[in-house]
């Protein structure tokens, strides 16, 4: 029987407050970066942006792999097989931790190269290799904690995730003081000081979890046999679920990082304009992830208690959720815009881009909420993992970043008009994920009995 109204928001408000604190707390992390490093100067500010989009690339990877795994362990939550899930979890750490292996080698040996990729003006080249060089030493730490708190927030164990990052935020933002400007005797280290600030943000944040999994968490518990032991009908269900959301969430990323290449060949003004904007887009945007996210663990424990004509009623109320946060992040940005605009040490060039990329941002955030809360919530909910993969390949690469490539390449349009077609994406996706929620071909139940 459907819950009633009043239970459903109450379960609802329980699940997005802690999480809408862990997204404003993570893009406090970044916004600390941008703030700091932007009263330094303009290079120092690009180059930390430019370098940061190797890690958000690699998050990507742990993403989709959990948010793969999260349509498992929500619905067997609905069945309280935490034996599954404890195993699940497993193969997620195990693959994530292969991927950080990855990506910090390639940033070690490979640093001028990756940073070239990004961008060719030397100065801030140089910038971001000294930043790289320091931050490569985390990707490890990050894939331990991230995989291990995205799954326990499948499994409605989300208090522990903002805890952990609460903590993070303040050693961050208190080292990045001292690093940065040289606060209590210590050397003014600028770009290197957010980079060391960063990694040993990431080093408490992993003991932390690491307490909390031995001494606190008696729910899920990490077994080391799992570890050696292949479940070949999980495994398999696994990947049916995981591989494509990381292709999903990848080629997402890339498209991201394509858009990131096409605004870093333009200039640093740029960079620097769209690096300040983009933070802003995340902050707009807390609640609406905290809704999405919401909705992936309740309507996809809802699916695996076999009571699907509830999860239609819920898809319903989250759809009518994340119109109202994406109107109201849209609304802040519009309200904070001069207020950001005249306490950053940018050209007047950069400060007249920020303007235009701020306007564009305060309707992208609503289209974004929408889409999200259908696409990251709703449809992975249900085990529905191979359409994100294709509406963000004919949305974006098919679209925004085609049009947006040849607006600043081939017809030399205006930064403005380039910028609006890079960001138009989300705009294009509404009647596409509008036409597949209404078909509830999204609908179904992935779970089976585990030996």
């Amino acid at each position: 029987m459907t819950k009633s109204t009043p239970s459903f928001y109450k379960m609802v408000l329980a699940l997005v407050l802690p999480m809408a604190l862990q997204n404003l707390i993570n893009v406090a992390v970044t916004s600390a970066d941008v703030i700091m490093l932007g009263k330094v100067n303009e290079t120092v500010l690009s180059a930390s942006s430019l370098a940061g989009q190797v890690q958000f690339v690699m998050t990507l990877f742990f993403f989709g792999i959990t948010s793969g795994a999260a349509v498992l362990t929500a619905q067997y939550w609905g069945q309280k097989d935490t034996r599954t899930i404890e195993k699940v979890m497993v193969i997620a750490l195990r693959i994530s931790l292969v991927v950080a292996l990855f990506f910090t080698a390639t940033v070690l040996i490979f640093t001028e190269q990756v940073m070239g990729i990004f961008t060719k003006e030397v100065d801030v080249i140089a910038e971001g290799v000294k930043y790289l060089r320091i931050i490569a030493f985390s990707y490890i730490l990050t894939a331990i904690t991230m995989v291990y708190l995205n799954i326990m927030r499948s499994v409605e164990k989300v208090v522990i995730s903002t805890l952990v990052y609460l903590i993070s935020l303040i050693v961050n933002i208190v080292l990045n003081a001292i690093f940065i400007f040289g606060l209590l005797g210590f050397p003014a280290l600028g770009i290197q000081g957010a980079a060391l600030a960063t990694l040993i943000a990431r080093l408490v944040e992993l003991l932390i979890v690491i307490v909390y999994a031995t001494k606190f968490n008696h729910t899920i518990r990490f077994h080391i046999k799992d570890v050696f032991t292949k479940n070949q009908l999980l495994e398999k269900d696994f990947y049916r679920y995981s591989v494509p959301v990381i292709a999903n969430e990848l080629m997402w990323g890339a498209a991201c990082a394509m858009n990131t290449v096409i605004i870093g060949h333009i200039g640093k003004s740029v960079v620097a304009a769209n690096s300040v904007a983009q933070v802003t887009r995340q902050l707009a945007t807390v609640v609406s992830f905290g809704i999405a996210g919401a909705a992936a663990i309740i309507i996809g424990k809802t699916i695996g208690e076999k009571d699907e004509e509830t999860a239609k009623v819920y898809g319903k109320k989250f759809v009518h959720l994340s119109l109202y946060a994406g109107v109201i992040g849209g609304l802040i940005i519009l309200v904070i815009r001069p207020i950001v605009m005249s306490n950053l040490a940018l050209t007047k060039e950069a400060q007249g881009y920020l303007s235009i990329m701020m306007f564009v941002m305060s309707y992208f955030v609503v289209a974004q909420s929408f889409n999200a809360n259908l696409v990251v919530g709703v449809f992975r909910a249900g085990g529905d993992t191979n359409f994100g993969l294709i509406i963000d390949v004919v949305t974006m690469w098919c679209g925004s970043l085609l049009l947006g490539f040849l607006s600043a390449f081939v017809f030399k349009w205006p930064i403005a008009i380039t910028y609006i077609l890079l960001m138009s994406d989300e705009l294009i996706k509404i009647p596409l994920t509008l036409y597949r929620y209404k078909s509830m071909k999204w609908l179904r139940n992935v779970t089976r009995t585990i030996a």
